[in-house]
């Protein structure tokens, strides 16, 4: 298990592997609430995290691929691509500097 205080989250990558387009909106919808703390949102495939990223959001059938492509990034699932609780507790870490574990 990963863990990262919110204040230490500088890029956030949203990765994918469907092509469905679900996750192109998620890194808008994710980049629009987290660029005002100074983080940015990348999106990327599952195989291919960038190796800069400071937490990884992928849906919860990703997160093992997710997490051996970035081995001690904090990877995050989620469920759903829209209003999922996941997204929420990111925001909250990264706003308030609390800490996030995968």
């Amino acid at each position: 298990m990963s863990s990262i205080n919110g204040a230490d989250i500088k890029k956030v990558v949203v990765a994918c592997d469907a092509g469905m387009g679900s996750s192109v909106l998620l890194t808008s919808q994710m980049s629009s609430s987290l660029s005002p703390h100074g983080v940015t949102v990348e999106h990327a495939s599952v195989d291919r995290i960038p190796a800069d990223a400071d937490l990884v959001l992928c849906h919860s059938s990703l997160v093992s691929r997710a997490r051996s492509t970035r081995p001690g990034t904090v990877v995050v699932g989620f469920q759903m691509f829209m209003g999922d609780p996941a997204f929420a507790r990111v925001e909250q870490a990264v706003r308030a500097g609390e800490t996030i574990d995968d």
